[in-house]
């Protein structure tokens, strides 16, 4: 953005903005929009959202006195502006980026941000509790404010939340963001009702009125006069909670967004802010998936797919279009999405369930006891497994290895390559007895890694010349590339090396287990948690089966793992090929030594 700000530069926080006139508020409007435009486009994150906030969150902070009240932004993508007004002009030119701001609330950053998780459907549960916990303090005069979108209210904890804010007596203002969508168009009985409510056509008591809750509106979120007025009623009423129902464009303000029909520029990534478009790049393991189960639809009419609101983020825009008879968008209802399926899949079709590998772990008491306990064949495929990048702590998909390991006849691939995405695709869907799950990272698919041999399912990709058996490294997915660089390395200061993907990770593969007995150390590498995954599911079978070899895991640390770029935050957990490569050479070297042959012709095959 070029000249200088007249109204925003002067917003250092909330107090500098509830000082300024009414009549200054369109034009500060207008120069954050234009603000958010500029500094999004050249970092990439939430755009659409928040330009279809900026009067909202104008208002709220006119209207409420954070941090003594308790704003709560559901998921957080619509977080931005709340930034903006709170002081925080300067830092976006570090969105997103390692060691800067983060693209959702951040205690670390500022007082005024509360909730940091960007898992949707949580704020009103969470105003229910600090309201609570005001009351029982006696603090009658802060008050609770949650600000949800009418795609995170899809959510069921949502309504378990509205169910209780409705007989309690805090100080609770609802205000209910309601754009018709999330990525795509709001679904379901609820999105009817409220276009009945944003039309004027309902007549008698809506569902929230019903449910013990004060309603207002719907009110233009765009006119901030308006809002204003609402959230000042709502926030003086002391009688009980208070639902404000504020309609917003999504992507207002911007023409490229306002376009755009898949998604109104939820999510970006680098684009040129004049055109609206991005940098071409190597396709993404998404679209290539999306591609491979329209074939796999084509020869199975059985299959059937589901998604929780996020059609075109899990590539299931293609199939979709070619069978739309056989895709099930549920709302943001992971809960709901893993036990539909189970019912579909008891009724004789094979549902795969398209996820981030993040929101499963939303549904991870449904995968075991109404998919797994029943035997169904239900397929997880989950997206952005590992580590995401700029998105942060919480969306990191490093749990699902470690959760998913848990669950009885629960068969896990991943593919190290596109050629072995389509195999395992193809494999998922043709097994009969139990649930499988197939993952992938957020990134660009790259070039084929072709197998040496394949030993019981498990692909040898490398197996260094005339040395010894000395370090057996079991690669996972994509991690498999730095593995075989690994293995040149260490095979150039003789040290013998095979590499293996099993391709089915969990359970662990019995012929897995024989070579590692035919080597003198093992070293597993995953990017999930180090602790409950792969390389602990191996070790223990090696363990019972009495393998001498140690077994090391190469993973993530137990932690919340901040933003930054994917292979930066890889290679801090060790798992360049370097790094590989060294952790290898320090186990080998530990290691007490034994005679061991040098080809694998023991193997069972």
């Amino acid at each position: 953005m070029t000249g200088q700000l007249s109204l925003l530069g002067g917003i250092t926080g909330p107090d500098r903005l509830k000082a300024l006139n009414p009549g200054d508020l369109p034009a500060l409007a207008a120069e954050i929009r234009q603000f958010l435009i500029d500094r999004v486009c050249r970092s990439g994150g939430h755009l659409g959202p928040n330009l279809g906030v900026v009067e909202l969150t104008i208002a709220l902070h006119r209207v409420f006195d954070s941090p003594a009240d308790r704003l709560v932004f559901d998921t957080g993508h619509q977080a931005y502006v709340h930034k903006i007004l709170t002081g925080r002009q300067q830092g976006f030119d570090t969105l997103r980026a390692e060691g800067g701001m983060s693209g959702y609330p951040s205690r670390a950053e500022s007082e005024h941000d509360l909730v940091e998780s960007s898992h949707a459907s949580s704020s009103l549960s969470w105003a229910d509790g600090l309201a609570k916990a005001l009351r029982l303090r006696g603090d009658h005069d802060r008050r609770v404010v949650a600000v949800i979108g009418d795609g995170a209210l899809t959510g069921g904890m949502a309504w378990e939340a509205l169910n209780n804010l409705g007989t309690g007596n805090g100080r609770v203002v609802v205000v209910l963001n309601d754009n018709g969508r999330s990525y795509d168009p709001t679904v379901g009985g609820l999105a009817e009702h409220l276009r009945a409510l944003r039309e004027g056509t309902h007549e008698g008591p809506n569902l929230f009125q019903d449910l013990g809750l004060t309603y207002l509106g719907p009110v233009d979120g765009h006119d901030t006069a308006a809002t204003e007025a609402a959230l000042r009623a709502a926030g003086a009423d002391e009688t009980g909670p208070v639902l404000v129902h504020c309609v917003t464009e999504k992507g207002r303000g911007y023409p490229h967004a306002e376009n755009d029909e898949a998604d109104r520029m939820h999510g970006i990534g680098v684009l040129d802010p004049e055109t609206g478009k991005a940098p071409g790049g190597a396709r993404s393991w998404t679209s290539v998936f999306g591609q491979e189960l329209v074939s796999v639809g084509e020869a199975n009419q059985d299959v059937v797919a589901l998604t929780a609101a996020m059609l075109r983020p899990v590539g299931l825009h293609g199939f979709a279009t070619r069978f739309p008879e056989r895709v099930f968008d549920v709302g943001i209802a992971e809960q709901h999405a893993v036990t539909s399926a189970a019912g579909l899949a008891d009724g004789g079709l094979h549902p795969v369930v398209c996820l981030y590998a993040t929101f499963l772990n939303r549904a991870v008491d449904q995968v075991m006891m109404d998919v797994a306990l029943h035997r169904l064949a239900v397929t997880f495929v989950l997206d952005r497994a590992g580590v995401t990048g700029p998105d942060g702590a919480s969306h990191h998909g490093m749990w699902d290895l470690a959760l998913l390991a848990t669950v009885p006849g629960m068969r896990v691939a991943a593919p190290r390559d596109t050629v072995q995405l389509a195999a395992l695709l193809r494999e998922a869907v043709a097994m009969t007895d139990g649930p499988t799950a197939l993952r992938f990272p957020k990134a660009g698919a790259g070039a084929e890694i072709p197998a040496l041999s394949r030993i019981d399912g498990l692909d040898v990709l490398h197996r260094s010349k005339s040395l010894p058996l000395d370090v057996l490294i079991v690669s996972s997915g994509v991690l498999a590339a730095p593995a075989v660089l690994a293995a040149e390395l260490l095979a150039a200061q003789g040290v013998g090396v095979t590499v293996v993907d099993p391709r089915w990770l969990l359970p662990v593969n019995p012929t897995l287990v024989h070579l590692a007995s035919r080597h003198r150390t093992v070293l597993t590498l995953e990017d999930g948690v180090r602790t409950g995954g792969v390389g602990s599911a191996l070790a223990s079978a090696c363990a019972e089966a009495g393998v001498p070899a140690p077994v090391r895991t190469l993973g993530l640390p137990d932690e919340f793992l901040d933003h930054g770029p994917r292979g930066g935050i890889l290679d801090k957990a060790g798992l360049s090929a370097a790094a590989i490569a060294d952790t290898a050479l320090a186990q080998h070297t530990s290691a007490t030594p034994k005679a061991l042959p040098v080809g694998l012709e023991g193997a069972p095959r």
